[in-house]
């Protein structure tokens, strides 16, 4: 028997599962996008560290001033 227009009812699901899978995607792509993890200016976990490194070594840091912003991060010098 066919019904709706010839279109066989157990593959309805099918159209409700890609369009489920179609809305995750969306909502991840825009989590990702609307996240400021990777734009210009975005600092990484070690970049703090990095960037206390390069200043001394420049000798934009004193030897006490540097030791102290190490500590601040909570590692050590």
């Amino acid at each position: 028997m066919m019904w709706g227009n010839g279109m066989d009812p157990g593959w309805i699901w099918l159209y409700g599962l890609l369009a489920m899978a179609s809305l995750v995607v969306v909502i991840v792509w825009a989590v990702r996008a609307l996240r400021n993890d990777g734009g210009p200016g975005a600092t990484q976990p070690g970049d703090a560290r990095r960037i206390l490194d390069e200043r001394y070594a420049r000798g934009e840091l004193s030897a006490e001033q540097y030791r102290q912003q190490v500590a601040e991060l909570g590692e050590e010098p």
